[in-house]
């Protein structure tokens, strides 16, 4: 079982990660900023190339964040590296996956017919297994919530010679189950994201994930800004709200 000292060195550890993540993320910003001012320019192979990098680069965080929920997987669904407002927008350890098809419809309006029902059926199949996964989420809850887990803890309790008793069983089941969803959930954002990208022309592509990774971005500075903002009120500083706090 993970104690709060090893929770603090994987925070530590995905922490540095995740920054220097983003750091890359915003350079790639610019790269597909870039891209859609020379759309007309740009040969369609360099923007496929573009668009290839920033999938393998979003991989890359989801590789890094399940090698973390092995190690701790209660961390990643109350990720610390994250700020407050990001948490409270999250869906089993990220953003939903349906949020995609509304970035899409709002930096992709020239959709052919033939692309909008290949989406609107790539919706559906989302929601389906989006809906599958909250159903394997509650159940979870349900059974931590059970008198027969619960009294686990009651009824049990380590022996002094470090024997493994069943609260220690009922928790790695709980994780087994936890890192069962995650990884399904992930899947599912990975996959559908490519599926996506996959009917776009290369130039709508381009467009698509500039949309997407401004969304993320955006999303990051304004949750740092209103935990500035909380931490000034508890030392007392007070302070007005930025024009943009409504958003």
């Amino acid at each position: 079982m993970t104690n709060r000292s090893d929770s603090g060195s994987i925070s530590n550890i995905f922490g540095a990660f995740f920054e220097a993540w983003l750091v890359r993320q915003e350079h790639f910003l610019d790269e597909l900023l870039s891209a859609q001012q020379r759309i007309n320019e740009a040969r369609d192979e360099d923007q496929r190339d573009l668009v290839y990098r920033v999938l393998l680069h979003y991989q890359q965080y989801y590789d890094e964040k399940s090698r973390i929920a092995q190690r701790d997987v209660f961390l990643v669904f109350s990720p610390p590296w994250f700020t407050s407002f990001e948490r409270s927008l999250l869906w089993i350890a990220g953003y939903k996956p349906g949020l995609a098809f509304r970035l899409l419809t709002e930096s992709v309006p020239d959709l052919s017919d033939g692309q909008r029902v290949r989406m609107a059926r790539l919706m559906e199949e989302t929601r389906v297994e989006e809906r599958a996964l909250n159903d394997k989420l509650a159940k979870i809850h349900e059974s931590v919530a059970a008198p027969p887990l619960v009294d686990v803890a009651r009824r049990y309790g380590r022996f002094a010679n470090g024997e493994i008793v069943e609260e220690d069983v009922a928790i790695d089941e709980l994780k087994s189950a936890l890192e069962s969803v995650l990884e399904n959930s992930n899947l599912l954002r990975t996959t559908m994201a490519t599926k996506l990208v996959d009917m776009l022309s290369s130039a709508q592509a381009v467009r698509f994930l500039a949309a997407v990774v401004q969304f993320q971005l955006k999303i990051r500075s304004l949750g740092l800004e209103r935990d500035a903002d909380k931490q000034r009120e508890l030392n007392g500083g007070g302070g007005g709200r930025s024009p943009i706090g409504n958003w």
